[in-house]
């Protein structure tokens, strides 16, 4: 049990610290995010996340990824990565501000990246050449000690781990799986294994997820309107049953299991995700989840993925959310933790106190 009493045995590998129990840098943290009026303060793992960086003494900051503006300096042989971004102050409920109930902003301002302690790349998927862009020139910054910035999740490792994908690397935790942009191949895929799921490989939230069974007549419509529309491959799955009783979203520290929520799909769904009416029910983590997490684990430690949530349907591994996990909030409500800290405190253990 950790020194605020409040893990049980499912939460393993962390002793959480109180905030004034421990020496903590203060850092300069800039938050790569979609608009921060727009969020739900009762819900989003962002806005929790900066709360809990506010209450340990940090300085933060919001941007728009489209505000990035990588520049050469040939008289200085240098390079500045500069945004438009405002301080930002957050509140949990019960305050009104100018602009948003939950955030105070300062004026925009000129910041350089490179000259932050921390950046948390936030913003939501599609992870497309835009996504991919941006972490080519946060690449340019990350690192830990003088001069460089610590990005969260590491820009390489995110490009590298598209979320669908990356499971792939543990292809024994996984139902079987095909990312192809052969129609036949997908036919053959489903008359071995009858019930299959479609999913479109840099989707999110849910969107363009299809369950098509062995008799289902709209396979071959679906897949030349799709491969028309897209030169993307697809990602096809054998149906897991287990998923009518949920999709557990398990978070992730520094490769170490903070927790766990279940994620139940509406009646007539078999999409979890919350985005499309997927209900969060708390939940404990069974021997196969723990055997999952422990064979991924230290590479998610390794490749600098601090922050991740993987989705487990049944016995398998289906995702590995590295672009912008959530979840968290519920995670803490149903278990009287604090996730955020965990990952604050993960983040601050890079840097000499």
């Amino acid at each position: 049990m950790g020194k605020n009493g409040l893990w049980n045995e499912d939460h393993f590998g962390f002793d959480l610290l109180k905030v004034d129990e421990i020496a903590m840098p203060s850092l300069k943290i800039a938050v790569q995010m979609d608009p921060l009026e727009q969020v739900n303060p009762k819900g989003d793992s962002t806005f929790a996340l900066m709360l809990e960086a506010q209450a340990r003494g940090h300085t933060l900051y919001e941007y728009h990824v489209n505000s990035l503006r990588y520049e050469t300096h040939p008289e200085s042989k240098g390079f500045a990565l500069l945004c438009q971004a405002r301080q930002v102050q957050v509140f949990r409920e019960g305050a009104q501000h100018e602009g948003a109930q939950h955030a105070q902003f300062s004026p925009y301002e000129t910041l350089d990246l490179g000259q932050t302690d921390v950046v948390l790349m936030r913003q939501d998927p599609p992870f497309d050449m835009g996504y991919i862009s941006a972490t080519y020139m946060l690449e340019r910054i990350h690192g830990i000690g003088e001069g460089k910035t610590l990005i969260v999740n590491n820009p390489r490792a995110v490009r590298d781990a598209p979320e669908k994908l990356v499971a792939m690397n543990f292809p024994a935790l996984m139902p079987p799986t095909l990312v192809t942009w052969s129609s036949e191949a997908i036919k053959a895929f489903r008359a071995e294994h009858g019930d299959i799921i479609l999913k479109p490989l840099y989707g999110n939230g849910g969107v363009g997820i299809f369950r098509l069974s062995a008799q289902d007549e709209n396979l071959s419509s679906l897949l030349e309107f799709y491969f028309s529309t897209s030169r993307e491959p697809l990602m096809v799955q054998r149906f897991v049953p287990a998923v009518k009783a949920g999709d557990k979203r398990i978070i992730l520290v520094d490769g170490e299991v903070a927790g766990a929520i279940n994620r139940m799909p509406q009646e007539g769904e078999i999409r979890s995700n919350m985005h499309v009416g997927g209900v969060a029910q708390p939940i404990g983590l069974t021997e196969r989840d723990k055997e999952i997490c422990t064979a991924i684990g230290p590479f998610l430690k390794r490749e600098g993925l601090i922050f991740v949530g993987i989705d487990v349907i049944g016995e398998w591994l289906t995702e590995i959310n590295v672009t912008s996990p959530t979840g968290i909030q519920e995670l803490d409500r149903f278990n009287h933790t604090n996730t955020a800290a965990l990952v604050w405190q993960a983040i601050e253990s890079k840097f000499p106190s």
